[in-house]
């Protein structure tokens, strides 16, 4: 599925009177470059409309094709205005191929990493999801990595197993790491209340218990260690003061009938 008007609609949104500029983050349910972007162009066309608009953006992903759009992130990275996020779950190629089959390799994301940070856009490193005794090792080593490439920032969020996404999981684990998959599923109950899944907002990212106190300390001290943002501050303080709200254009003012009925300024 594509929400191919999804440009359309955000500029409509902006134009609203009622919109307060803030920053947009795109990617947070799906990856903000899927493969068909490549083709479809929706994450540019957003990008190129918050740009025009200069409302800050921040974007998520796990691909190399963010490259592409340096070209209006980095002037909007210029007056705070963007921010980009890349999630690296492990340095394990391995596990990366059999986890995120169709994402950039741990390496060529370290690669973005580098790539947009030198375009000087800062980029926040995204440990995700940390799955207990499969990629959970890797989360210091995952952040020194993305640091010595450009990062700015570091976050992590605890494997969410909700609805459908559980026994998807299960079954994953059992295909490539049988002989530990009573002993994750266990420590992810640890850390849900006895659950495969809590949704309480308050908990959901991190867990409860314990174990998810230790990995916290751990996340908190290899980023004091580190000298980075881990708390996601940038992400609250992009520059929305310059926002420039797109203004209608009525209708047959030399479109058709099946053209958008807003324009840039």
């Amino acid at each position: 599925m594509a929400k191919r008007n999804a440009p359309e609609v955000l500029l409509r949104e902006l134009a609203k009177p009622s919109y307060e500029p803030d920053t947009i983050t795109v990617g947070i349910n799906t990856d903000a470059y899927q493969p068909i972007e490549r083709e479809r162009q929706l994450t540019r066309r957003i990008v190129q409309i918050l740009h025009d608009c200069e409302n800050p953006v921040a974007l998520i992903t796990k691909s190399s094709l963010v490259e592409r759009d340096i070209d209006l992130l980095a002037p909007m990275a210029a007056k705070g205005q963007a921010i980009v996020a890349v999630t690296i779950t492990t340095l394990d190629a391995t596990i990366a191929r059999t986890l995120e089959p169709r994402a950039a390799s741990p390496a060529r994301r370290l690669r973005v990493i580098r790539t947009l940070a030198e375009a000087g856009i800062p980029v926040s490193v995204s440990i995700a999801p940390v799955i207990p005794f499969v990629t959970e090792p890797d989360l210091e080593r995952v952040m020194e990595a993305a640091v010595e490439a450009g990062a700015r920032q570091a976050g992590y969020i605890v494997l969410r197993l909700p609805w459908e996404v559980s026994p998807l999981f299960r079954q994953w684990l059992q295909a490539h790491f049988p002989d530990r998959a009573a002993r994750v599923m266990n420590r992810i109950q640890d850390m849900r209340g006895g659950k495969d899944y809590d949704a309480d907002f308050a908990t959901r990212m991190r867990g409860t218990g314990v174990w998810a106190d230790l990995l916290h300390q751990r996340f908190e001290k290899a980023s004091r260690r580190l000298g980075i943002d881990h708390r996601h501050r940038a992400f609250a303080t992009l520059d929305a003061s310059r926002f420039r709200r797109p203004v209608v254009v009525p209708a047959g003012q030399g479109r058709s009938a099946g053209d958008a009925q807003l324009d840039l300024f």
